[in-house]
């Protein structure tokens, strides 16, 4: 009965004859660890098939979710940060900016793109925050203008994907003129009577949710998103208090209503839709419906 035994002892295989699982097969949920096929993870939109968990993805993922055939036509894609106030932390402002540019692929924190969402035209920005935490700065708030005007102009709704850690500290002034500046485009938007729906996902903080993430004519949100201003332990040593269980979650900012709904990733797309078929019909009564929209919004939390 030998063979049950290991006869010889010290047997080393070579490396090159070892077989090991290729990288990227499987995905392992970081809220309840169950470890699916990446083919069905995606399939799921990247969504947990145990817990439902909404795994954080880029640009790229939503445009694939959202587009038709994944077929857009990107928006002023080269433009890339300066370095005005000639940052230095452990390194120089630009070469930060260059050594994130190629390890993501990306020009910087937000991709804009125009397309079609089920046979309806869309202009969508998109937020990715692997450059830079999504921080906000003077590239990110043009690209974001630019967009707005592109829909206004060709009088297309406009969907903004916001996924940020708030400003961006190394254009310090720079930065938060990105609020005033989207800001002020967004009300244009509105005075033209096109549609605009923000979608927040995890994490949307700082300046983004107190500028263009919160004026949405509809703010839509996935479960489980982290949404505020400042972290939850700044608030905790400010007021000296503890804070209420899943303070800032999207489900606790939806209560206090400050969001208009929660929407499952897998349903995205069929829900935008009937948002954006629901205000295409009557485009001469959305000069005054939408700005009614957020006067109601802002006067239900002053």
């Amino acid at each position: 009965m030998s063979w049950f035994k290991r006869v010889e002892k010290g047997i080393v295989t070579p490396t090159e004859h070892k077989k090991e699982t290729p990288d990227g097969l499987w995905y392992k949920c970081q809220e309840c660890k169950t470890v699916s096929p990446m083919v069905e993870h995606k399939r799921l939109q990247y969504t947990c098939p145990k817990c439902n968990h909404h795994a954080r993805i880029d640009s790229a993922e939503y445009f694939e979710v959202l587009f038709d055939g994944n077929q857009f036509t990107e928006l002023d894609a080269e433009l890339s940060s300066a370095d005005p106030l000639h940052f230095v932390d452990t390194k120089g402002y630009p070469q930060r900016i260059v050594a994130t540019q190629n390890q993501t692929g990306l020009r910087d924190a937000v991709r804009t793109a125009h397309g079609q969402l089920n046979g309806l035209d869309l202009v969508v920005a998109c937020m990715d925050f692997k450059f830079i935490g999504g921080s906000m700065g003077s590239v990110v708030g043009e690209k974001i203008a630019r967009a707005i005007d592109y829909a206004r102009q060709n009088r297309v709704p406009f969907l903004m994907i916001s996924k940020s850690g708030g400003a961006r500290m190394m254009e310090a002034g720079y930065s938060l003129m990105q609020m005033a500046k989207t800001s002020a485009k967004l009300a244009m938007l509105s005075e033209a009577g096109i549609p605009y729906i923000s979608l927040l996902t995890d994490p949307t903080t700082g300046g983004v949710t107190a500028s263009y993430a919160m004026l949405g004519d509809f703010n839509i949100s996935e479960p489980g998103a982290l949404i505020g201003f400042a972290g939850p332990r700044v608030i905790k040593e400010t007021i000296g208090k503890d804070l209420p269980k899943d303070f800032q979650s999207a489900e606790f900012v939806l209560e206090h209503g400050f969001l208009d709904f929660i929407v499952d990733r897998k349903n995205l797309k069929a829900q935008l839709t009937d948002l954006l078929t629901m205000l295409r019909p009557a485009p001469e009564v959305l000069v005054e419906a939408l700005p009614l929209q957020r006067s109601l919004r802002t006067a239900g939390t002053a």
